[in-house]
């Protein structure tokens, strides 16, 4: 593995591969030099391969590549974010023990639009980088209740982005987080855990050498553009709060996320041109040969779908875990006919 350069990657299902090919599209435009890796969080279905000679992934490393222990009970136990979000820690600690010297996460649904320069020379000083959900308070009442409220109940930082050095500290803090997230990595508020991002809110606190990147260019997305309007400029450049973009999130573009966005738009220009633009990206690099809504692990083995009650149950309780080892099966002695396909 190279050491000089960045290793950057993200994770998704085959149903997120267009945002995925978008995002390492936008990010070989600047960064031509850097490591691009696709963690795979599903299988193919039959008669569908990646080509990399077609894709701008330099790798593809499948979930069953990464160190993780009893893998089809503990993948049972998570939905399909869940799952995509669990394996982060994982990956990030192999490609770390691998050799890479610096590791750059982003999630799918980003797409790059200037150069991350800053981000290889801050952790040439700091273990690693986060970047908030929001840069300044709100105002207006609804923008409380959306965005500090709604940091307060997802996390402070959001883990669409994170960038860590093979420091000690750094691969102190990839075990910590693969440790956690191969357990806790769920979604669930009300008991104080949103998949992977709650858990950064210690890292101020546990890992002294965090720092926190405030360039209001980086991490653009919904929940922050109360205070980083979009312009672009004579010369093309699209800037965020008068900052040149670096990159911007659309997540949930296809349902809530969008809506979110086309309540900040109004007669903002830049925001429609980039919305427009992300939509006909994700039309032209939409995988030939994919079922809508395909997730491999998203059904038994008879094609029945896994209800969200039933890896809640074979997740909570040890016993159904001992008893059904392989969860997927299906027929007349296993977990789908135990606890029912209600």
């Amino acid at each position: 593995m190279s050491e000089a350069r960045i290793h950057c990657f993200t994770s998704a299902s085959l149903a997120y591969l267009d945002r995925a090919r978008v995002l390492g599209e936008s990010l070989r435009r600047h960064h031509p030099d850097w490591v691009l890796w696709l963690c795979l969080v599903d299988q193919a279905p039959s008669g569908f391969r990646l080509d990399l000679t077609k894709e701008p992934f330099d790798h593809v490393l499948p979930i069953d590549a990464l160190d993780i222990p009893d893998l089809r009970r503990w993948m049972f136990g998570h939905d399909v974010v869940e799952l995509c979000t669990a394996v982060k820690g994982p990956m990030l600690l192999h490609l770390l023990s691998a050799g890479a010297r610096k590791v750059v996460y982003l999630d799918p649904d980003i797409a790059v639009f200037g150069r991350l320069d800053e981000i290889e020379a801050r952790l040439d000083e700091s273990d690693l980088l986060l970047t908030p959900h929001l840069l300044a308070p709100e105002t207006a009442r609804d923008a409380i209740l959306d965005n500090e409220v709604g940091a307060m109940k997802h996390g402070i930082f959001n883990l669409g982005f994170i960038a860590v050095a093979a420091s000690a500290e750094g691969r102190r803090f990839a075990h910590w987080w693969r440790d956690r997230l191969l357990e806790f990595c769920i979604d669930d508020v009300p008991s104080g855990i949103f998949t992977d991002q709650r858990w950064c809110d210690h890292v101020p606190v546990f890992f002294p050498g965090a720092d926190v990147l405030r360039d209001p260019g980086y991490n653009v997305a919904s929940w922050n553009l109360t205070h980083r309007p979009l312009s672009i400029g004579p010369d093309g450049v699209i800037r965020a709060a008068g900052q040149p973009l670096r990159f911007f999130h659309f997540t949930k573009f296809n349902g809530v996320g969008r809506r979110m966005l086309e309540r900040h738009a109004g007669t903002d220009t830049a925001l429609h041109e980039l919305m427009a633009w992300y939509a006909n990206s994700l039309a032209a690099q939409a995988p030939v040969g994919i079922p809508p809504d395909w997730w491999a692990f998203g059904r038994y083995a008879d094609d029945q779908s896994i209800p969200r009650a039933h890896r809640r149950q074979y997740r909570a309780d040890p016993q159904l875990r001992e008893r059904f080892p392989n969860p997927f099966e299906a027929g007349g002695r296993s977990l789908a006919a135990h606890l029912g396909q209600d």
